[in-house]
């Protein structure tokens, strides 16, 4: 049986539990217990702080994980890796206050940043050079320039907010991180294989968010340029219609590339245009 480790609450657990249950798996989630059992799959869920899953995973206490990038590479744990899994994206950011001047990350030479990334921001500032006082606080970042613990701060912006309403303002982006699966060093053999199912089956889920099924009718005469625009995933389906010179076509297309296509495909005719979602996408 496969250990997984996810955070316990959140927008990051949110998503975690969805995706596990996108890939087929059952199990019964409880407010009360930090640990649940799946029905149909050999996987248990353990619910963990998220600064712990990446050390839980080291150490081989939980077989797997879902963490954000940030969390994972500050724990210097990102050999653990396994798989970018294109949720809770977010970024971590320097920010100053409002009205401060601030024309490049050399303004902060000798200045104090409060954040709870010392690790990344280290990095970052010794990558460009620059020397500065890091005060490492677990929370509430936001609040240090205007209680005077510092003059800046590094932390985690998804639409800047919080920020805002804190009289601060986003200067540099330093890392940009995502939800990614982690697995332990050196997992046996049988929990290797599961953990290929596992992935098999989350690599079905995203390929299905990323795609939209496409069917249409359309004049026989457009049908050469109607393929042009819908490949499909080898080829698209055709079907004659019942009135003649009319066909049915149907594919798979990107959904950032709908938009785009669908134009197109009504300039050259194509009529009674159907989007629809797709649920997996095995291949």
């Amino acid at each position: 049986m496969l250990r997984i480790a996810i955070q316990k609450s959140g927008r990051l657990s949110e998503d975690s539990l969805k995706l596990i249950r996108e890939c087929g798996i059952s199990f019964v989630s409880s407010s009360y217990k930090l640990k649940v059992e799946a029905s149909n799959f050999p996987l248990e869920i353990l619910y963990l702080r998220d600064d712990d899953i990446p050390g839980y995973v080291q150490d081989g206490v939980a077989d797997l994980g879902i963490v954000g990038q940030n969390v994972l590479v500050e724990a210097g744990c990102a050999n653990l890796e396994v798989e970018a899994l294109g949720f809770s994206k977010c970024r971590l950011s320097l920010a100053v206050p409002r009205g401060a001047e601030y024309n490049s990350v050399a303004d902060l030479q000798g200045k104090s940043i409060a954040t709870s990334y010392p690790t990344i921001l280290g990095d970052y500032l010794a990558g460009e050079g620059v020397r500065a006082n890091l005060h490492t606080i677990s929370g509430s970042v936001e609040i240090a320039p205007s209680i005077g613990l510092a003059e800046a701060i590094c932390d985690i912006v998804s639409s800047g907010s919080t920020l805002l309403g804190n009289g601060l303002r986003e200067v540099e982006t330093i890392f940009r991180s995502e939800a990614v699966l982690i697995a332990a060093p050196n997992l046996s053999a049988e929990k290797q294989e599961l953990l290929d199912q596992l992935r098999f089956r989350m690599q079905a889920v995203r390929r299905a968010q990323r795609s939209k099924y496409i069917v249409l009718n359309a004049p026989a005469s457009a049908l050469d340029a109607v393929k042009a625009l819908l490949p499909g995933i080898k080829s698209p389906t055709v079907t004659p219609l019942a009135e003649e010179g009319w066909v049915s076509v149907q594919s798979v297309v990107e959904e950032d590339k709908f938009w785009h296509i669908a134009a197109e495909l009504q300039a050259i005719g194509a009529e009674g245009i159907l989007v629809l979602p797709i649920e997996k996408r095995v291949g």
